[in-house]
């Protein structure tokens, strides 16, 4: 049953026609697939041209380390030459193989295939959401995708499709709750509960550049942890109140007949059956079982997926192969409630559950072909390093002193960030130059990370170099055949845009006008 407030079409404010402006220009381009298809023959064009003008930068990153070339500069590399062509040939197909997301994705829908098959998601979610509050629900998805950052595959390859499912169950527009969800996970990226994988890495990144000042300088996990936890609800109210009064409204009324038919499910209206609920608890004992083994090999000091060398548990094979915790979870979960209601009852109908949902990912199997290529050359031709490097020059040259340069670097990281989506490679690069300048002039590297990944997080969710960033236009396509990139990036724009306005202000308040640590034992300013 739709919302009363969204059977009324709303009056278009100027905030509004400016995003349907963006839609509209976004939309003329070509098909998904096209597009990426011709961003990576602009790439390669591209590179031929600034490899012919030589273009190169001065590589900030200490000589002798890994991937600084012998002279110390990052040229752009020509993909038009010999060595070029002979590359892009014999790299076409691992880079297809190789795309990190797609063996992710791949291995979770073999499970979560299982758990739709079998009837669990649907009587999981009207049992979760049919008769919440409208608000409670928005609330509640954006924070669980900010906490589903601690292993972020849950996040992309389940949250968000289910967010859709959630608000089209209550006759809510669906892609509203994927935009929700895809702004907790992906745009909300450095706030968190708990630390997760990607703290240990920034924070080796932040400590060697911080040594090239001050050898002896030691940069913790959770250096930031205070700073993320507090952020963890400032970005799951302005995520929520974004989803409530900007996204949804210009969404308006959804139109089912623009869907998939095979992602709409006319029982998702359903008050939830006795047999379901007797499937339920037997899902409910499997999910006790599950969360049992994961405890088992995490928990003792003999884990077997602790760090065998560190005995770290965050840092870990248990959260490095976490999608094989998705596939087995689904799978054990959706085969027992299958068992007890009679829609699984032998290994065929599992096997069936898993054919069926890789099926579905053909749309995406052959986008992903074409953004690997795109991926993979713009990182050949260091495009992305050049950017970047130029970049954190500007900001070096600006001569700013005070703490108002962090609106500056803030703003600067996320204009990089669109073109380098790797939180840790676009940090392995700038880092060098952004850590030592601002401790030169009194800033700690602990606060200079927290701001950084401000930057690197609020601009994921509008850039094609994200590299979730195709699976998540093939989910919406399920439910819009027609929807195009404009109309993607629009919907996320404004997510991006107050997440950096309101973030970046509540960075500078916590940390230089109310004087509270980004983290345990982390200073805000450097005193040699």
């Amino acid at each position: 049953m739709a919302e009363e407030t969204q059977s009324e079409q709303p009056r278009r404010n100027g905030f509004t026609r400016f995003l349907d402006g963006v839609e509209w220009l976004g939309n003329l381009l070509p098909h998904p697939v096209t597009l990426f298809a011709l961003l990576a023959l602009g790439i390669v064009l591209l590179s031929g041209l600034l490899g012919w003008m030589e273009i190169a930068v001065a590589d900030p990153r200490p000589a002798g380390s890994k991937g600084v070339a012998e002279d110390g500069m990052i040229r752009a590399v020509s993909l038009m030459d010999g060595d070029g062509v002979r590359r892009i040939f014999t790299g076409l197909v691992d880079n297809f193989t190789g795309f990190a997301p797609l063996g992710v994705v791949l291995v979770a829908m073999l499970g979560v295939g299982v758990a739709e098959h079998s009837g669990l998601l649907s009587a999981a979610v009207r049992s979760m959401v049919l008769g919440a509050p409208k608000n409670l629900v928005t609330v509640a998805i954006v924070f669980a995708g900010i906490v589903s950052n601690t292993a972020s595959e849950v996040g992309y390859v389940v949250l968000i499709p289910l967010a859709a499912a959630i608000f089209y169950a209550l006759g809510r527009h669906p892609l509203a709750g994927m935009a929700a969800a895809f702004a907790g996970v992906s745009g909300g990226y450095s706030a968190n509960l708990l630390i997760g994988t990607i703290d240990p890495l920034l924070a080796g990144i932040t400590q060697e550049a911080a040594q090239l000042i001050d050898p002896e300088y030691t940069v913790v996990a959770t250096a930031n942890w205070y700073f993320m936890v507090a952020s963890t609800f400032l970005i799951t109210l302005i995520g929520s109140l974004v989803t409530i009064y900007i996204v949804e409204p210009k969404l308006g009324t959804y139109d089912s007949s623009r869907a998939d038919e095979t992602i709409l499910d006319d029982r998702m209206m359903d008050e939830v059956s006795d047999t379901e609920r007797k499937g339920l608890r037997w899902a409910g004992l499997a999910l006790l079982g599950v969360l049992g083994l994961m405890a088992l090999v995490l928990v003792p000091e003999w884990g077997i997926l602790r760090n065998p060398e560190t005995g770290d548990r965050i840092d870990s094979p248990f959260f490095d192969g976490f999608v094989v915790w998705i596939f087995i979870f689904f799978v054990t979960l959706g085969y027992a409630y299958g068992r007890a209601v009679g829609t699984m009852k032998s290994d065929r109908d599992v096997i069936d559950a898993m054919a069926k949902a890789l099926s579905s990912l053909g749309l995406y199997i052959v986008l992903v072909f074409f953004a690997a290529q795109f991926v993979a050359f713009f990182g050949w031709t260091n495009l992305g390093a050049i950017t970047a490097v130029t970049g954190a020059n500007f900001l070096v040259e600006t001569g700013m002193t005070g703490p108002a340069i962090f609106f500056m670097f803030i703003l600067l990281c996320a204009l990089i960030n669109l073109s380098l989506g790797s939180a840790s490679a676009q940090w392995a690069v700038t880092a060098p130059i952004f850590v030592p300048m601002l401790m030169l002039i009194g800033y700690a590297p602990e606060a200079i990370q927290a701001a950084y990944r401000i930057g690197d997080s609020t601009t994921n969710i509008i850039t094609p170099m994200m590299s979730y960033f195709g699976l998540i236009l093939a989910w919406a396509t399920r439910y819009d055949k027609n929807l195009g990139v404009g109309t993607l990036i629009a919907m996320m724009l404004p997510y991006s845009m107050f997440f950096l306005f309101f973030w970046s202000i509540f960075f500078y308040l916590w940390t230089f006008v109310l004087g509270i640590p980004v983290g345990p034992g982390s200073p805000t300013y450097y005193t040699s």
